[in-house]
């Protein structure tokens, strides 16, 4: 192992004895995600379905679709490069996240930059991190359905956009509203899903949410695994 996988493994409290390639796991069903309505438009005319990069952002930037504009210091578009093979998604900004414009920052931040340094990815090179909200909910409170039915446009179009390799969801949140499931995270991490975008099938396969695993220490080796897995599985697409 070289010393810079396992320097971000002592960060993430992970020996480097956990460094062991994951055993690919067998598909789920395919989910088919919903494709964006020609109905949801900006001002009556501009679609979402039919935005280009730039546009998508001008659009998320001053989005008013719902009330957590009027809460919010400022939309989080996301981060990354939007040609990424990977695409890591969470399920709302903090205030942390609401301050700087950007997902994953401070302390839960550090530990998923320390993640993804274990599996040989940054943040700024290999991966778009996006959120299922683009808002702040107050007092981070879980997204309320309106909230996610007036955001998910703007998911999909990234993903239509970036068209991802590989899909990884953190947290329970995020990953039952991308797998349209109401199915516990434990039940659903360790297992390959995969989801139907148009024509294209995106393998996913769900982890722990950095901020829970600064508060349960023993799952970091949990998490570890199933970012073995992911790597495993884009290992075998290249």
């Amino acid at each position: 192992m070289s010393g810079f996988r396992e320097a971000a493994l002592k960060e993430m409290g992970l020996a480097p004895l956990w460094v062991r390639r994951a055993a690919t796991a067998e598909p789920d069903d395919v989910q088919v995600l919903p494709q964006i309505s020609e109905a949801v438009s900006i001002d009556g005319s501009l679609h979402v379905k039919t935005m280009d990069w730039p546009t998508l952002q001008s659009v998320v930037r001053d989005c008013t679709a719902c009330s957590l504009c009027q809460t919010r210091k400022q939309t989080v578009f996301g981060v990354g490069r939007p040609d990424a093979k990977w695409m890591l998604i969470g399920e709302a900004p903090g205030a942390e996240e609401d301050a700087k414009g950007e997902p994953f920052v401070g302390q839960a931040g550090r530990l998923l930059d320390n993640m993804l340094a274990s599996i040989r990815l940054t943040r700024e090179q290999d991966v778009f991190i996006a959120n299922v909200l683009k808002c702040r909910p107050p007092g981070n409170r879980n997204p309320a359905p309106e909230e996610v039915r007036q955001c998910e446009p703007y998911l999909l179009r990234q993903i239509a956009l970036i068209q991802p390799r590989m899909i990884v969801v953190l947290g329970r949140f995020a990953a039952q509203s991308l797998l349209n499931t109401d199915a516990s995270i434990a039940s659903l991490r360790g297992k390959v899903h995969k989801v139907k975008f148009g024509e294209t099938v995106i393998p996913v396969v769900v982890t722990y949410h950095p901020a829970y695993l600064l508060r349960n220490l023993p799952d970091k080796a949990k998490a570890w695994a199933d970012l073995c897995l992911a790597r495993s599985l884009i290992d075998q697409l290249n």
